[in-house]
């Protein structure tokens, strides 16, 4: 007979039914009866996953006009922070991609899970790309353009041009067919994707800029608007990185000036 420590083992490594479970069924054992329990409920979490990775792969599908088209997802990250560039990351994926299970909209997901998927992007993807466009450019051109041509530079990046284009709420004036989807990360696979990559490498600039600017906590925050953010703001006023169009900023350099 084996050990309950045996059957947990045997269990985390199963994510379809086995016949030898039908045993476990009938075992009297509190600790098999709870691993079984606690296996069902991993199944279900898995097969919901699963279903919603389905979606996403069949959401882009649709978009695949001949076989073996190359659709690219587009999105960004830190388009409301006083501090920072935005970021933006386009991506091409194989048609599935098995190891993305799980994937989501980038703010649903734990710092973890974001960079455990960011490497499994890398992996399995056809090409990436990501832009950062700094905060002189936003408030030169406002935050909407430059977030604009900031994704329309990381598409151009890619090694393969992409035969379409998804862009998270944007229209994008590019030569490529492309097609604005509200929510997108929550609805396609390649823009769920970008979504984790531009994120991922934003918030791994802000911490390399907290080690600069310690007093601004940008690694707790990664330049939104908080009230710690603020506060050093008031004591310390602005840095080259904060964006000097955004208030509370410019009334700032106003006030000064």
């Amino acid at each position: 007979m084996s050990t309950i420590k045996e059957v947990k083992q045997a269990l985390l490594k199963e994510t379809e039914w086995q016949p030898w479970m039908a045993e476990l069924e009938k075992d009297t054992r509190q600790g098999v009866k709870n691993a079984l329990i606690q296996w069902h409920h991993r199944k279900e979490k898995y097969d919901h996953l699963l279903s919603e990775h389905k979606k996403k792969l069949e959401f882009d599908e649709s978009y695949r006009t001949f076989k073996h088209a190359l659709i690219a997802g587009t999105d960004e990250a830190g388009r409301g922070p006083l501090a920072g560039p935005v970021v933006t990351a386009a991506v091409i994926l194989p048609e599935d991609c098995p190891t993305l299970v799980g994937l989501n909209d980038s703010k649903q997901l734990s710092k973890e899970v974001r960079e455990s998927y960011f490497e499994k992007i890398q992996q399995c993807a056809i090409s990436t790309a990501i832009h950062f466009q700094p905060a002189s450019v936003i408030d030169e051109i406002n935050i909407y353009e430059a977030t604009k041509q900031s994704m329309v530079a990381s598409i151009e990046s890619l090694s393969e041009k992409p035969d379409f284009v998804l862009a998270d709420a944007m229209k994008l004036p590019i030569d490529i067919p492309q097609e604005s989807v509200i929510k997108g990360d929550a609805k396609s696979l390649a823009i769920a994707a970008a979504s984790i990559l531009a994120k991922t490498a934003r918030d791994d600039y802000m911490e390399e800029m907290a080690k600069k600017y310690p007093e601004y906590g940008f690694e707790k925050h990664a330049g939104y608007g908080t009230k710690q953010h603020l506060e050093a703001l008031n004591q310390y006023g602005p840095t080259e990185i904060h964006r000097t169009s955004f208030e509370p900023i410019k009334s700032m350099i106003l006030q000064k000036g």
